[in-house]
């Protein structure tokens, strides 16, 4: 999504005021463990290290998405209710490792540059009648109108056009397609296999060549930043790891940026406020819980230096933590700890998330408390980047 309420401004963190108002994790969790000796640790190394892990996790999220892929072949060349569910599961499984990768947004990196596709990967709230029909309107949707040509490069164009909420493209796009309206206040959407079956769904071809497609035009754009990350090659990456103290101003930036901008604001604190199931991130497949969780666990990454791998295996480095603590050892454990708390806090977040967010709700006092955490922590970053001789950072609106 590009959060509207957080204009291009320094990133003034600590001034910042809070406005007064279960599932299971399924990503393994990382023992927190000991700093990198500080001999080894300067601003080259932190960096250098950030682009192997950025270019991990991206590269999990796409062959987590490309397992997607196969699955939702498999379900539109012959639809049954057991196909659709293990497309769902596949959908699922893939946003366990996109969702942390959104730390590496906000600061104009391959993303979310001027020409970054992040708006097509992930954008948000999506209008469900844009894409296809909603209880009361049958014929609605680009799915609906056979003048539109279901192609990637239309669902690119009319991604967002006329408006924010006009989403043709990406992961909720797809989730949409896979789900259906979520009508219900006990669990997800539940669109019947049935819309895909010629015969029996209206517009049933059409709907399945839509879903190819946007599935299609995503794995596109995640292979498209995961290259950029790519190493030993002329590309952002390779610009990146040579940027030294700047590089890690906008590691900082993005750890800052989602904190309190995106995590703690737009996707907690606003639907908290507006108790609105459309304020939602993943409000069809009702796995909004997760996306805090897994946003949260992204930024832990990076400060830590360490990333749990879709293989199992741990990935471990240099990270901002390890920097810091070069200079301020206890502020460095300081935020360690938050950081933590915070994840702990947003894996705690109980489904259905759009349950949880009204007032009077046992799971609305664990969505402020995780709130009020991540709005510590962005304070604590602030801190820690002047500690490594930071002055200033720049919130930049993706």
């Amino acid at each position: 999504m590009k959060p509207s309420s957080i204009a291009a401004a320094v990133l003034a963190l600590s001034s910042l005021g809070l406005a007064p108002w279960a599932a299971q994790a399924q990503t393994p969790s990382i023992a927190v463990t000991a700093p990198t000796a500080t001999s080894e640790v300067d601003y080259k190394a932190v960096a250098r290290h950030y682009a192997t892990l950025v270019h991990a996790n991206y590269s999990d999220a796409l062959s987590s998405a490309r397992d997607m892929q196969a699955t939702i072949a498999a379900f539109v060349a012959a639809p049954s209710a057991e196909g659709l569910n293990k497309a769902r599961k596949a959908w699922l499984n893939a946003r366990e490792f996109y969702g942390q990768t959104e730390a590496f947004r906000f600061y104009g990196g391959p993303i979310d540059d001027d020409n970054g596709p992040e708006g097509q990967i992930n954008a948000w709230p999506l209008d469900e009648a844009y894409v296809d029909y909603v209880e009361g309107k049958p014929d609605s949707g680009l799915v609906n109108n056979p003048k539109f040509k279901i192609t990637k490069a239309n669902l690119a164009k009319f991604n967002e056009r006329g408006g924010e909420e006009n989403i043709s493209a990406g992961w909720h796009a797809i989730e949409f397609l896979l789900w259906g309206q979520d009508l219900s206040e006990t669990g997800p959407g539940n669109r019947s296999f049935e819309d895909y079956v010629v015969g029996k769904g209206k517009n049933a071809e059409r709907r399945a060549q839509y879903l190819t497609v946007a599935t299609s035009l995503l794995i596109d754009d995640l292979a498209a930043v995961t290259k950029a990350w790519e190493p030993s090659k002329k590309n952002y990456r390779a610009k990146f790891e040579k940027g030294g103290k700047e590089s890690v101003r906008k590691i900082i930036v993005g750890l800052g940026s989602l904190s309190r901008g995106e995590l703690s604001g737009e996707r907690l604190e606003v639907a908290l406020n507006s108790q609105d199931q459309e304020d939602e991130h993943s409000c069809f497949s009702d796995n909004t819980h997760r996306d805090a969780a897994t946003n949260a666990k992204g930024i832990q990454n990076v400060w830590l230096g360490q990333y749990r791998q879709r293989d199992g295996s741990l990935l471990k480095g240099p990270g901002v933590r390890d920097l810091v603590a070069t200079k301020n050892p206890a502020l460095s454990d300081k935020v360690t700890v938050q950081i933590a708390e915070s994840v702990k806090l947003a894996e705690g977040i109980p489904a259905p998330f759009d349950r949880a967010i009204i007032q009077g709700s046992a799971g609305r006092p664990v969505i402020e408390k995780t709130i009020a955490s991540l709005v510590e922590q962005s304070k604590l970053l602030v801190e820690s980047a002047g500690a490594v001789g930071i002055a200033k950072l720049t919130l930049v609106e993706p």
